[in-house]
C-alpha cells in the first residue's frame, strides 16, 4: 500500500508545484523524508521559453511568427528531405548561440502546405526570416555553420 501512495504521490506532482517550493526546503536536512510535503525536491532555474518550436496550425503561425517580438526564423522542410535534416539542426544551434533574442518557428510542408504556398516556397529547404510580421530575408538550400551564423546575425542586426 505505500508503494501505492509513493506512486500516486510522484504521478500527481505537477512542475508548477515543484517550481513554487521555497529553495529552502531541500536544505533543511539531509535525512528529509521523501513522503514529507516539507522536504520535497525544489526546482532552481527558472523555465525558459521554447527558442524552437513546431508550427501547429494557421492561428499558431500567427501568433507566434507574425505576432511576435523577436525577429522569427521560419524553417520550412519536409520528413523526406534529407538536406533539411543537415540543415536543421545546424540551423538550431546558430539559434541558439544567440541566447534568446531570435526564435525558430519550424514548418513542415506537408502539414502545412497552405503557408508554404502562402510564403512561396517552391523547394526546400527554405528558410524565411522575419521581423515584425515581415520578410526580412530568405534563404533556399543548405549552408554550412559560419553562412548560418552570419545570416542569424543580419537577421537581428548585429
Amino acid at each position: 500500500m505505500a508503494h501505492r501512495f509513493l506512486a500516486r504521490r510522484i504521478w500527481t506532482l505537477s512542475v508548477t508545484d515543484v517550481r513554487c517550493l521555497p529553495s529552502s526546503a531541500v536544505a533543511s536536512s539531509s535525512r528529509a523524508s521523501f513522503l514529507a510535503p516539507s522536504r520535497t525536491l525544489a526546482v532552481s532555474h527558472a523555465v525558459r521559453r521554447a527558442v524552437s518550436f513546431n508550427v501547429q496550425d494557421n492561428e499558431d503561425f500567427t501568433e507566434r511568427v507574425i505576432n511576435s517580438d523577436l525577429p522569427v526564423l521560419v524553417d520550412f522542410h519536409a520528413q523526406w528531405c534529407g538536406p533539411c535534416k543537415i540543415l536543421g539542426p545546424r540551423l538550431e544551434k546558430a539559434v541558439a548561440k544567440q541566447k534568446g533574442r531570435v526564435a525558430m518557428a519550424k514548418v513542415d510542408i506537408d502539414d502545412h502546405t497552405d503557408l508554404a504556398i502562402e510564403y512561396g516556397v517552391s523547394a526546400v529547404p527554405t528558410v524565411i526570416a522575419m521581423r515584425g510580421g515581415d520578410i526580412v530575408d530568405r534563404f533556399v538550400g543548405i549552408k554550412d555553420d559560419d553562412q548560418l551564423d552570419s545570416f542569424v546575425c543580419k537577421v537581428i542586426g548585429q
